[in-house]
C-alpha cells in the first residue's frame, strides 16, 4: 500500500494519476515528480518500490505544500481579502463569483439554489 502525506493512493491506477489524489498535486505536477524520481509514468502504484516512494516521498516534503498546509493557506489568504475589504473579498462575503464572471443567467454553483422572488400582479382589464 503505497501511503505519503497521509493519504493511501489506489494500488490499481498508474503512478501519474495516483498521486493526482493528493490534494495539490494535479496531471502536470504528478508527471514533473515522477520525472526527477526517475520512475516512468505508466509505472503502476502497486509496482513502486520502497526506493521509488522513498525519492517521491522526498520531492514532495522538500519542494510542495500539499493537503492540510495547503488548504488552510488558501482559507488564510480568502480570510485576508474579507479582512482588507477589498473587491474579492466582498464577492467571496456575498457568495458570488470572484473572478469576473456573469451573474444574470449563470453562477448557479456559487449562489446557490434558486430563490423566488414574487413579482408584480398582472392588471386584468
Amino acid at each position: 500500500m503505497a501511503r505519503i502525506s497521509g493519504i493511501d493512493l489506489p494500488k490499481n491506477k498508474q503512478g501519474e494519476i495516483g498521486l493526482t489524489y493528493i490534494y495539490g498535486i494535479g496531471r502536470a505536477t504528478a508527471k514533473k515528480i515522477l520525472a526527477t524520481s526517475g520512475i516512468p509514468f505508466e509505472k503502476k502504484v502497486s509496482d513502486w518500490d520502497d526506493d521509488d516512494l522513498a525519492s517521491i516521498r522526498k520531492f514532495i516534503t522538500d519542494n510542495m505544500t500539499i493537503e492540510g498546509e495547503l488548504r488552510s493557506e488558501k482559507q488564510l489568504n480568502i480570510k485576508r481579502l474579507l479582512d482588507i475589504g477589498c473587491y474579492r473579498g466582498l464577492r467571496h462575503r456575498k457568495g458570488l463569483p470572484v473572478r469576473g464572471q456573469r451573474t444574470k443567467t449563470n453562477s448557479r454553483t456559487r449562489k446557490g439554489k434558486r430563490r423566488t422572488v414574487a413579482g408584480k400582479k398582472k392588471v386584468t382589464k
